[in-house]
């Protein structure tokens, strides 16, 4: 998708979904780095992610947000939820969205609940397929709203009207 929005323009928020150890064993012993799934969003329809490596934990944060700014979308919303139902896949990882009506709020786990958060969407239901590990629900939540289109969307490309969509 295009972006015509520039992060340094918006008012983010940063969340942490998960930090992994990872230990390499060398000549001399055990090398520890870490490894942290940052989100970032306006919680308006501008959502990212990074994953940034380092040695010490508040590091790999610093360097996870930084690359969320560089991988942000725009979300196409209708109202407070999503404008249709999709499947978001990414490696072993398969998310499920449905848009739910008003006042349902966020069903759905505590990964992809932090990226729909600061996405802006308030009433949503989902579910996750396959893989529950953390990086690859992130992804696929991502994918899934990557590809979510409006009618008015759909109808721009198609070069119709919206009825004629909606047919």
């Amino acid at each position: 998708m295009v972006r015509n929005f520039n992060p340094a323009e918006l008012d983010l928020q940063e969340k942490l979904v998960v930090v992994n150890r990872v230990s390499k064993t060398v000549k001399g012993g055990r090398i520890q780095r870490f490894a942290a799934l940052m989100i970032v969003g306006d919680e308006n329809g501008h959502v990212g992610y990074g994953l940034g490596k380092a040695a010490e934990v508040p590091e790999a944060i610093r360097k996870g947000i930084e690359d969320a700014k560089k991988n942000m979308i725009e979300v196409s919303l209708k109202d407070t939820t999503i404008p249709h139902e999709v499947l978001g896949e990414y490696g072993a990882g398969k998310v499920l969205l449905k848009p739910a009506a008003k006042g349902t709020g966020i069903i759905a786990g505590k990964t992809v609940r932090i990226v729909l958060e600061l996405a802006g969407i308030k009433n949503i239901r989902s579910k996750c397929l396959r893989s529950n590990n953390p990086v690859n629900v992130v992804k696929a939540t991502f994918e899934g709203l990557r590809s979510l289109r409006t009618a008015d969307q759909v109808a721009k490309t198609r070069g119709i009207t919206v009825e004629q969509v909606k047919g």
